[in-house]
C-alpha cells in the first residue's frame, strides 16, 4: 500500500473545481485507488490518498491529474504554487461498507 499526503497553497475552490472535473471524466473508481479524502486547511488544501502502490499513484499523476491540470490552467501561466507531498507507512485500513480490510 501507498500512501500520500499533498499540501497544496491555494484555495479549496481550486480542488473543488479540479475534483468536480476528474470525477466527471473517470467516475468513482479509479485503478488502484483505495481511498481519497479532500479538505480545506488554513493555508489552502490538503489531499490524503492510498493507493494499492506506487506504481498505480504515478500512472494516474501521469495519464490522468497532470494532463487535467494542463488543460484546466490552458494559455494562462500556472499560479506559483508549491505544493509539497509526503509519502506515509499505512499501518491499517478499514472500509466496512466496502468489505475492506487491511
Amino acid at each position: 500500500m501507498y500512501g500520500v499526503i499533498t499540501r497544496v497553497p491555494a484555495p479549496v475552490e481550486m480542488y473543488d473545481g479540479m475534483d468536480a472535473e476528474m470525477t466527471r471524466r473517470t467516475g468513482t473508481s479509479l485503478d488502484g485507488l483505495l481511498v481519497h479524502v479532500g479538505r480545506a486547511t488554513p493555508g489552502g488544501f490538503e489531499v490524503v490518498e492510498l493507493w494499492e502502490s506506487k506504481d498505480d499513484y504515478d500512472r494516474a499523476n501521469t495519464d490522468i491529474d497532470f494532463p487535467l491540470m494542463r488543460e484546466l490552467v490552458a494559455d494562462q501561466p500556472a499560479p506559483p504554487i508549491e505544493q509539497t507531498t509526503g509519502v506515509f507507512e499505512v499501518h491499517g485500513l478499514v472500509i466496512p461498507r466496502g468489505e475492506i480490510l487491511v
